[in-house]
């Protein structure tokens, strides 16, 4: 569990709360349970290197004031719309015996121990985040998928995933579906026929072979016109 320092603040003005950011501290708020709202501010640097962290909104992190430690929940935190930088950040107090709906990341491990993906199966995931109902002193960081020895056509339900005690899906009266082993899709091309091809070639070569002219032929053809014309020409005189 993280733990990170922070103090009291008593600024409450627009004007004050910009001081405090350009000084390298993000103003924030402690809530609920039965105890008064506390407003504090915390360094960038540590509230930057909590963001970072994974699963960073479902895991429960102490804060220390004034020497004395209280359990919380990171619930919201708004950043600056240019520099991107955390600008505040909300707490909310942990109640033993109480209970808090969260969003919980799944997470799957031995992806190559599958049969069905080492076959060229793919991973289709239905859900990434599980809506749970929490203990607040038991609270998951995430939900682990085991997917050893899964075959292509498994669907991974919520009945397969072992909850912590207390812990139920906030979607009651069916077993649904967190991800399935789906059969690779694959697409192909149509092939195109070689035969036809060749075929196609073979009939272009023929009909350009078909329209050559042979070397002399166009020649002789003419040269055989001019000597019948000669010849008519010829007896039409005798004639006359």
């Amino acid at each position: 569990m993280s733990l990170i320092q922070a103090t009291i603040r008593s600024t409450n003005t627009k004007g004050q709360l910009n001081t405090l950011r350009k000084s390298g501290e993000v103003p924030g708020i402690i809530y609920g349970g039965e105890n008064i709202n506390e407003k504090i501010s915390l360094s960038k640097k540590e509230v930057k290197n909590l963001i970072n962290k994974e699963n960073f909104l479902s895991n429960v992190i102490s804060i220390k004031i004034d020497e004395k430690e209280q359990k919380v929940l990171p619930r919201e935190i708004t950043f600056d719309i240019i520099s991107d930088e955390p600008t505040h950040i909300d707490f909310l107090r942990i109640v033993k015996g109480s209970k808090i709906i969260l969003e919980i990341p799944v997470k799957f491990i031995n992806n190559e121990l599958s049969p069905g993906l080492k076959r060229g199966g793919v991973l289709n995931i239905v859900r990434r985040k599980v809506e749970l109902k929490c203990p607040t002193e038991n609270i998951p960081t995430e939900l682990v998928v085991d997917l050893e020895g899964l075959e292509i056509g498994t669907s991974i339900k919520i009945s397969s995933i072992n909850l912590p005690e207390n812990v139920s899906p906030t979607i009651q009266g069916r077993d649904f579906v967190i991800a399935t082993v789906a059969a690779p899709t694959i697409v192909k091309e149509p092939e195109k026929p070689v035969e036809a091809e060749g075929e196609t070639a073979e009939g272009t070569e023929a009909a350009a072979a078909d329209g050559e002219t042979k070397p002399g032929e166009g020649e002789d053809k003419s040269a055989e016109t001019d000597k019948s014309k000669k010849e008519d020409d010829k007896s039409a005189a005798e004639k006359k």
